[in-house]
């Protein structure tokens, strides 16, 4: 199964999100890019990739250590950014020494449950917002999001997440998410 560990924003804070997008809906070339959906919206941690059903009880086990030796720690949504011109993301602001650190836990406790990941790379703390696939100017959108403050809220809960991929072949179609785990955070 498809795995990725994630911090999910409490639904007011993204609905704060979801009014500065549904502005970025109006400008230019808007409706050329693929929008994530709102009730996807996450902040991952680790893509675990494929996931053997198997490692699942060892990787429940060291998440939950991983939630249990991370206190809570508080975040919030801010301004936004792109990756080169494929990415429009929302930004995060706040505990993120503490937001990188429940990141790297996350990634060794999949790696010691026996996930064959990626290379490691540098975490970036973000939240995507939308993929172009034509390479679009995505500056216009990265400018109308700057100003973006989301309220602050206290991150209490490391979870894990499959993703089911469209097989449908409908234009437009997003994966879907499920939350197979959930550990607290200092508990």
């Amino acid at each position: 199964m498809r795995l990725f560990v994630a911090v999910l924003p409490p639904p007011d804070r993204l609905a704060e999100l979801g009014a500065a997008v549904d502005e970025l809906h109006a400008l230019p070339g808007a409706d050329h890019l693929r929008w994530a959906g709102r009730d996807d919206w996450h902040l991952t941690l680790a893509f675990l990739g494929e996931v053997d059903e198997g490692l699942l009880p060892d990787l429940h086990t060291r998440l939950a250590r991983a939630a249990h030796r991370t206190p809570p720690f508080e975040l919030r949504l801010h301004g936004g950014g792109r990756f080169g011109d494929k990415v429009l993301w929302a930004g995060v602001a706040g505990a993120l020494d503490a937001l990188r650190l429940l990141a790297e836990r996350s990634d060794a406790a999949a790696r010691r449950a026996g996930v064959s990941m990626e290379e490691h790379r540098r975490y970036h703390p973000h939240l995507t917002l939308a993929r172009s696939r034509s390479g679009a100017d995505l500056h216009p959108y990265v400018d109308a999001l700057t100003p973006f403050e989301g309220t602050a809220w206290q991150t209490e809960e490391l979870v894990l997440v499959r993703s089911r991929l469209p097989v449908s072949g409908v234009v437009g179609e997003q994966p879907r998410y499920e939350v197979v785990g959930r550990w607290g955070l200092g508990v």
